[in-house]
């Protein structure tokens, strides 16, 4: 089915065409004409499923026909890297359209954000703090908004956003249209969608907290002591063109970036350590192949947005099962196919258990023939700046757009 079979404006259809999207994918089919509609919505549905253009399609055609220089819509979601990347998305969407965006995230200066909202521009993305920030300052405006999305409403739960996720929705017009995307739908983010939807059109696109097709897994168990040094092994003997290695920690993400950088690898670190602009860089150099490793804490689990990810490895075993299905969800995306690998020691095993036991499944177990794992510390030696050589031990057990649209500079 073709995106105008859905109703959708040509200008919009022209701007799909021209970053390859092929055909609507589910959750796309299912949402957008709901929300052409005017009803209230929540979705849920697995990572990689093409939700954000699920709402910014029909909630960018149902702002065109409305005024201008006043704010119409606004997104909120938890992190900057989701910001960022629904602001990328909406830059390519709305190319054709007179519909001017605005940015309001944390780590960059309150004045250009300002200025942006001075000039009423049509839709905003926004972090929960930064956006609240504003509203403090009464610099936002939004006696006009015509609909509001909650973006990883989850998320902003498991992130303490609740209370100012409340203090914003209080502000808004009671008369708008409401639209809440979800991984998960926990008793909170579930009482909250009855407090604030009006007769919502539920979609639901695969079973709730499970992995999305096409992710080959696999666990790898080892001591604690030698995972670095099995991971670097990994790198070394298999092929590896494109690989998010996760970490519980920021200052375990920047030792392990470090480390594999010595080994010859272009490797960058994603962490909340780092300032905004050294994140972006982070995020754009993986996206652009720049860097073939990078090594994020759960920032990323739901933050990155990079169509080539062959490989998603888990340093360590989350403690919270969604919290691993976000990770691996960041491989084989809109249908791909990937391989997820964790890194299991033996205290760890009870957290995999959960982690099986929540989807359906027993990861396989891999020892590798050439690995020692009777080796008392870490192997620091023998760097060489080797790349990967083949398939061997690690193989799979038993946008090119060239225009933007008009927006207010930030």
């Amino acid at each position: 089915m073709p995106f105008k079979a859905l109703g959708l404006h040509p200008t919009l259809v022209q701007a799909t065409r021209e970053l390859h999207y092929t055909e609507p994918t589910p959750i796309q089919a299912e949402a957008i004409p709901g929300i052409l509609a005017g009803k209230d919505l929540i979705a849920t549905a697995q990572t990689g499923t093409g939700k954000t253009a699920a709402f910014l399609l029909p909630v960018l055609q149902n702002l065109l026909p409305l005024p201008r220089a006043v704010t119409q819509a606004l997104i909120v979601t938890p992190t900057r890297e989701l910001a960022q990347q629904i602001d990328d998305v909406l830059l390519g969407l709305a190319y054709h359209t007179p519909l001017r965006a605005g940015l309001l995230v944390g780590g960059t200066a309150m004045g250009p954000q300002e200025k942006a909202l001075r000039a009423g521009v049509e839709l905003l993305v926004a972090t929960p703090g930064r956006l609240l920030d504003h509203m403090r300052q009464n610099q936002s405006r939004f006696d006009h908004l015509h609909t509001l999305v909650l973006d990883e409403a989850d998320r902003m739960l498991d992130m303490g956003f609740l209370p100012d996720l409340k203090r914003i929705i209080a502000r808004l017009p009671a008369r708008r249209q409401t639209l809440l995307f979800s991984a998960t739908m926990p008793p909170a983010i579930a009482q909250l969608a009855r407090e604030i939807l009006k007769d919502p059109l539920m979609v639901q696109i695969g079973r709730r907290s499970a992995p999305a097709v096409g992710i080959t897994q696999a666990a790898y168990p080892v001591p604690e002591h030698l995972k670095t040094a099995l991971l670097r092994h990994l790198l070394r003997h298999t092929d590896m063109p494109s690989v998010l290695v996760f970490t519980r920690t920021k200052q375990a993400a920047r030792r392990l970036a470090r480390i594999i950088a010595g080994d010859g690898y272009t490797v960058g670190e994603l962490h909340s350590n780092l300032t905004q602009p050294q994140r972006t860089r982070a995020m754009e150099g993986f996206r652009s192949g720049a860097f073939q490793i990078l090594v994020a804490t759960n920032i990323a689990a739901r933050g990155l947005d990079v169509n080539h990810i062959s490989h998603v490895i888990s340093h360590d075993v989350p403690t919270v099962p969604d919290d691993y299905i976000h990770r691996i969800g960041r491989t084989a995306r809109m249908e791909a196919e990937g391989d997820a690998f964790v890194l299991v020691s033996p205290a760890e095993e009870k957290s995999l258990t959960r982690i099986e036991r929540q989807i359906g499944q027993r990861l396989p177990r891999v020892m590798l023939p050439d690995f020692d794992y009777n080796a008392e510390m870490p192997r620091r030696t023998g760097s060489g700046g080797q790349g990967p050589r083949g398939r061997g031990p690690a193989s799979r057990p038993e946008e090119s757009r060239g225009s933007r649209p008009r927006r207010q500079r930030r």
